[in-house]
């Protein structure tokens, strides 16, 4: 999963269905799982079959219709599962329904020294404040909050390279929209590379104006954020759904130039 500048400006770049079948992690008769880059998006967009996962998925297969089981923001790699038949889709999803029934597991490099594991039970609403539109902030106070609940577990922390960062296991009680990285910036550890819940939420607005640029490579120690999701297990529900995606280059690399280790299941 090579990451060039293209990939990271306002418009994600075309997949080369070359490397596609790299991307593969598991494949049956019923289901596609994939472990997705960080830099693309999962449903079909108006640039084309090649630029999103999903498209993607359906060139490989020669397949008019998919089924989504799970979606990754455009900036978080790893486990995407697609049924390739409905019953298949119907199956997956009535577990994803149901609460404790799917196990994800995700890995975020998390700003400053987070000392223990945090559990985070903060309701999640729309932020009507941001200038950006899509972003959630924790309100416990408002009618239209729903309940969220995120552990953080501290894995390893940065040994080199002036910037201060905590590896995290992290596990989702809850499924909520940006709920991990919401529940980072509440918790005062924001993940490493957000453009929209780390340091400055109007690096996200140019961002999707210019791409990244020179000026915020000075602010973010990654380009994109640095979250992804490693693991997926379905259990009774769907046993043959237990999924791995090994930590992708780019947080490899990351990881490697502010010395933190990475646990060898991870990678």
């Amino acid at each position: 999963m090579e990451n060039n500048p293209e990939e990271f400006g306002q418009t994600a770049g075309l997949v080369d269905m070359a490397e596609f079948p790299k991307w593969i992690i598991y494949e049956d008769e019923n289901f596609l799982a994939l472990n997705k880059p960080g830099w693309l998006v999962c449903h079909p967009s108006k640039n084309g079959p090649l630029s999103s996962l999903v498209g993607a998925a359906r060139e490989y297969l020669g397949a008019e219709t998919l089924h989504p089981v799970s979606r990754l923001d455009r900036e978080t790699s790893g486990v995407v599962v697609i049924a390739k038949n409905y019953a298949a889709a119907s199956k997956a999803q009535k577990a994803v329904s149901i609460s404790g029934a799917v196990k994800k597991t995700y890995l975020a490099f998390m700003e400053g020294k987070l000392g223990a594991t945090a559990t985070i039970s903060q309701p999640l609403a729309d932020d009507k404040k941001s200038l950006v539109s899509i972003k959630t902030c924790c309100a416990a106070q408002k009618p239209s909050a729903k309940s969220a609940v995120t552990i953080f577990r501290p894995l390893s922390h940065s040994r080199r390279g002036g910037r201060g960062f905590t590896l995290c296991e992290v596990s989702l009680l809850t499924g909520r929209k940006h709920q991990i990285r919401a529940h980072a910036q509440w918790l005062g550890h924001c993940v490493a590379g957000d453009k929209i819940y780390g340091p400055d939420e109007t690096l996200y607005l140019d961002f999707v104006e210019r791409g990244f640029t020179p000026e915020m490579a000075e602010i973010l120690p990654i380009k994109r954020q640095a979250l992804h999701a490693a693991a997926m297990d379905f259990g009774a529900a769907v046993p043959e759904l237990n999924l791995r995606a090994p930590l992708p280059k780019d947080l490899r690399e990351f990881a490697e130039k502010y010395g933190i280790e990475v646990p060898e299941k991870y990678l």
